[in-house]
């Protein structure tokens, strides 16, 4: 891998990984990762927040690490959006969506509704709502509510479950699906 002065991955290290790509795939905790083999020596992860207008497609992982700077990234996307506070995502939540992204097979980006909410949000959104969790993995850095106009929450939701990695809730209503790094579980309807 080739780097600049600065430390960061030359575009020419990006583009010669890509151009490399094997059938490897480092180990993690979640099983999630299992999914990503087969996806070569990259993990990506696309999004769209209709909040804030904003757009990531972002390689996060390459040759068996993490990219820091594309993590954080990563974490700066699915930050508060109504404080502008961010938190660190864990890295089994991101593994969880690109897994179940590579699952359901196709280009278009996740739509992120919500991601990491400072406690002060989740209480907020927790007093005008029964489905918000008092504890919520939402407040941990460890939870994502997703969908995909091309997909339907059943089959999004089935490609998380697959996943065996935490916990899937179904809101069929809402039109979205939660995923997060905690227990496997799964509810909703």
């Amino acid at each position: 891998m080739t780097f600049d002065n600065s430390g960061y991955v030359t575009r020419r290290a990006l583009l010669g990984a890509f151009a490399a790509t094997t059938l490897v795939a480092a180990p993690s905790y979640s099983n999630a990762a299992g999914f990503l083999r087969g996806a070569g020596d990259i993990r990506r992860l696309t999004m769209v927040s209709p909040r804030t207008g904003e757009k990531i497609d972002t390689i996060y992982w390459i040759e068996g690490q993490y990219i820091k700077d594309a993590v954080r990234e990563i974490s700066i996307f699915m930050r508060d959006w109504r404080l502008d506070d961010v938190k660190n995502i864990d890295t089994r939540t991101i593994d969880i969506m690109a897994a179940t992204h590579n699952l359901v097979d196709t280009k278009e980006p996740f739509t992120m509704l919500s991601g990491y909410r400072n406690p002060s949000t989740n209480a907020m959104l927790r007093s005008r709502s029964r489905n918000v969790a008092r504890n919520s993995r939402h407040m941990a850095g460890q939870a994502a509510d997703l969908r995909l106009k091309s997909r339907s929450v059943a089959q999004l939701s089935k490609a998380a479950v697959a996943c065996h990695s935490g916990g899937v809730g179904k809101y069929s209503r809402s039109n979205f699906v939660h995923v997060d790094c905690g227990p496997n579980r799964v509810w909703g309807g």
